[in-house]
């Protein structure tokens, strides 16, 4: 009798394993931090910020997630452990990590990136709170540009002032005949 309870609520939590899994699946990123010491105010902020930089933001229970991570090829054993809750987003994904450790230090709170996955390469909590400090992929992108149109940019502005120099001495030397 206690199996086919057993089985029945594994079957019951199919669908919250499912719907893990695609989320894990399809996210540019997915990072799992330990949210302990956080107060319901301070959560409904993190969780504003978090919507306003495009990520999902739950809690989630280790033992469901642990299975859709193995089904997607990811061993988080070492990291599914304690409260944890887990940002994913399909966008920039840089966006968890930065979010989460910048709300940390702006309140003083010692909360914890356990670790996560930053297009399919897993990443220890370390590594992600590096990543945090690195400007958004947007950012990165206008600033890779920004280097390569100075070039360009120097060089019009060069031509520029010869032919305006040419200009003011077209009209001298007309006069001077």
């Amino acid at each position: 009798m206690a199996y086919q309870t057993k089985a029945k609520v594994i079957e019951s939590k199919k669908p919250q394993v499912e719907a893990l899994s695609a989320k894990i699946k399809d996210a540019t990123a997915v990072v799992f931090v330990d949210y302990k010491g956080i107060s319901v105010a301070q959560d409904t902020e993190l969780r504003k910020q978090f919507r306003e930089a495009g990520v999902e933001y739950s809690v989630v229970k280790n033992t469901l997630t642990r299975f859709a991570a193995k089904e997607n090829g990811y061993d988080f054993d070492e990291v599914l452990n304690g409260t944890t809750a887990m940002a994913s987003t399909t966008g920039d994904p840089i966006a968890p990590a930065r979010v989460f450790a910048e709300f940390a230090k702006k309140n003083k709170l010692p909360l914890t990136i356990k670790g996560g996955v930053v297009e399919g390469s897993v990443l220890s909590g370390a590594e992600l709170t590096g990543f945090s400090e690195l400007p958004s992929k947007n950012a990165l992108v206008a600033s890779v540009l920004g280097t390569f149109l100075a070039p360009i940019s120097s060089l019009a502005f060069v031509l520029d002032q010869v032919r305006i120099q040419k200009e003011g001495d077209a009209p001298a030397a007309e006069s001077a005949e």
